[in-house]
């Protein structure tokens, strides 16, 4: 079903400007189906969006995981005069305590969430363009919650980084790869030597190789053992094992599957030996930036050797001989993430009200992530709340 016709943007709405490569026309997409086909041609060139909003992982994501959430579909997407497509915002919406919320679709799952524009557009766009995108909304949503957003994607600027913003929660370690730069300005010497001594245990086990999995026998063959291992870990962690909840086994391996050019829409990296597999990592990319979603190491004695940070430098190493330009490991600063990003993704959230329960709702929302941002920020807050949390868990 499409509210298109309900949701032209009027001429009054739209700012004075409104010509060729200016907002003309907002549509709604409740149904993804019909959305499909100019949610793919936003992933050719000429588009600036992050992996995470590929069509093939935002979809599965939704239909499996989001549905079940109470989440709709709610699939902006914006076109000049000319009819041609300037932006799609891949949302989906959700009511509670009688506040209708937009929200990047893919829940925890995303590193990122950006909307998918013309590069051209996203270049010049300015507020009163926001405006026009925006305006036609009011009458289905009362806020928009836009989290976990980059301030910049290869080098261009989030055109939503024009909003009232605030830092997210929770930081995220960035890895910077200077193209064509000596393997030492990635990873120290010291720390390469470090992790050979290690590897030497492991390369004494038959058949043991790192690869990256082409085949979906083989895709479907380690995501096997990953969501058998990952429980255990987390429980190890006392950790909430967030993919044992509904949908989301089905929605990981949907994503890892679909293909993508040479890849895959989840790239799965693996470090194994003939009895085993030893630690996976899976993540997204986009032949400048990859970015890791999840990964897990094997509960044998191998666990001993390191094989998370062994499999991380193969990683590391088959990026830069491909040109990368940068690589992440998720959100949260983990110590093994500061061994290998010593810098940080600027990412932010903004809360957009467009109507005024929505304010409240907004200034309800920005403070909750402020709170949650400092409790993050301060070591002994921190463990408080994690002591708390095993205890009442």
């Amino acid at each position: 079903m499409t509210m298109a016709a309900a949701m032209q943007s009027r001429t009054a709405e739209a700012p004075a400007r409104s010509k060729a490569g200016r907002i003309g026309q907002v549509d709604i997409v409740a149904d993804l189906d019909e959305a499909e086909a100019v949610w793919r041609a936003f992933e050719e060139s000429g588009h600036l969006f992050t992996p995470y909003q590929r069509f093939d992982l935002l979809g599965p994501w939704q239909q499996l995981v989001g549905k079940r959430e109470g989440a709709r579909p709610f699939v902006v997407i914006a076109r000049d005069v000319e009819y041609r497509p300037l932006v799609l915002l891949p949302l989906s919406l959700r009511q509670a305590h009688g506040v209708r919320t937009a929200c990047f679709m893919g829940g925890k799952h995303t590193t990122f969430n950006m909307g998918l524009w013309n590069v051209e557009f996203a270049a010049q766009a300015v507020l009163a363009d926001l405006d026009a995108l925006f305006a036609p909304l009011r009458e289905h949503v009362d806020v928009l919650s836009l989290t976990q957003q980059p301030k910049r994607w290869h080098d261009q600027q989030n055109p939503f980084a024009l909003l009232p913003r605030q830092s997210s929660v929770n930081g995220c370690p960035l890895l910077a790869m200077e193209p064509g730069g000596p393997p030492a300005s990635r990873i120290s010497n010291s720390f390469r030597r470090r992790l050979k001594s290690k590897e030497k245990k492991l390369q004494a086990l038959a058949g043991y190789r790192y690869h990256l999995a082409t085949t979906d026998a083989d895709i479907v063959r380690l995501l096997d053992w990953f969501f058998r291992v990952k429980p255990a870990r987390m429980a190890e962690q006392k950790l909430p094992n967030v993919f044992a909840e509904p949908g989301v086994e089905q929605f990981i391996r949907s994503a890892c599957l679909a293909r993508r050019g040479e890849g895959r829409v989840i790239d799965v990296h693996a470090l194994e030996c003939d009895e085993e597999v030893i630690a996976i990592f899976a993540g997204v990319a986009d032949g400048q930036r990859l970015s890791m979603m999840f990964n897990t190491y094997t509960m044998s004695e191998n666990a001993r050797y390191s094989p998370g940070l062994i499999l991380m430098r193969y990683i590391i190493d088959r990026c830069a001989e491909r040109g990368y330009r940068s690589l992440d490991l998720g959100i949260g600063s983990d110590d093994y993430k500061r061994m290998f990003c010593k810098d940080d993704e600027d990412i932010f959230d903004s809360f957009v009200p467009l109507t005024s329960r929505g304010r409240l709702a907004a200034v309800a929302m920005s403070s909750l992530n402020r709170g949650k941002r400092l409790v993050k920020q301060n070591q002994m807050l921190l463990d408080l709340a994690r002591s708390l949390r095993q205890a009442f868990g």
